[in-house]
């Protein structure tokens, strides 16, 4: 693992030194429930043909313990807002509040350790390490903030029980089903015990019926530990399951009641 002089342009699962109060600005007092904040979020982008507005004027609040969707068209903005959420993007302008302090990163390398420290992600492709094993995938993200690999690999085998991959542990991505690889990615994505989980159409390379068992077994997993969990879907009978649903459309963002399929 690197050291704390490695440099910012170091990749990003390089090992993170900075705690996430070395870049949040100075709190500000709001609802305990409160674990995001969003305030006239707008993106844009310029083009040969001038500028490309995606979304604008983007507020919301998501609390401790919601499960919420974000559904649209496709080319909405949809996984634009999640990367934004998750320090992947940057927005035009606009705010954003986690744990009611505004979020502000000097470098790419702050931005990398608040990912790696405070987020879980669960992509439509699972991203696996061929070359590694289910368990020592799952393990990545505590080896990259330096943990020691006998703990990483106890705790990576712990998780693979939860998501009831406990007998897979050595088995290559290219072993697993499409099922199971993104079941091993979502342990990956909660093994550091994030604030929030963010998923971007988790089963959208699923069948359906694989897609209801992977989705049922999110749900567990939020509602068991207490999760925070937004998740971009085009599925709507998954987006009736949640507790919220925001659709963006338009360039605009609205609330509207889940619907059960």
């Amino acid at each position: 693992m690197e050291s704390s002089s490695a440099s910012a342009a170091d990749p990003v699962y390089a090992s993170p030194v900075a705690r996430s109060q070395d870049f949040l600005e100075s709190p500000e007092k709001h609802l305990a429930p409160e674990v995001l904040r969003v305030e006239n979020l707008r993106k844009e982008y310029v083009t040969g043909r001038g500028r490309l507005i995606l979304f604008e004027d983007v507020s919301f609040r998501v609390e401790q313990g919601d499960l919420l969707a974000i559904v649209g068209e496709s080319g909405a903005g949809k996984s634009t807002l999640l990367h934004i959420l998750g320090a992947l993007d940057s927005p035009t302008s606009g705010d954003i509040y986690f744990a009611s302090t505004l979020l502000k990163f000097t470098s790419p390398r702050q931005a990398a350790t608040f990912r790696n420290r405070e987020v879980g992600y669960v992509w439509q492709f699972h991203y696996l390490l061929p070359e590694f094993t289910a368990q020592e995938n799952v393990a990545m993200p505590l080896l990259a903030r330096g943990e020691p690999r006998k703990s990483a690999m106890q705790k990576a085998e712990e998780w693979l029980h939860e998501v009831e991959l406990g007998d897979r542990a050595d088995h290559r991505s290219g072993e697993l089903s499409g099922g199971e690889q993104q079941r091993v990615s979502l342990a990956r994505a909660l093994i550091t015990q994030p604030k929030v989980l963010l998923a971007d159409e988790p089963t959208g390379d699923l069948d359906g019926r694989t897609a209801g068992v992977v989705f049922s077994l999110l749900e567990r997993l939020h509602h068991s530990h207490g999760l925070t969990s937004l998740i971009v879907t085009h599925n709507t009978a998954l987006a009736g399951r949640c507790r919220r649903v925001l659709r963006l459309d338009k360039g605009r963002i609205s609330e509207e009641t889940p619907r059960v399929v």
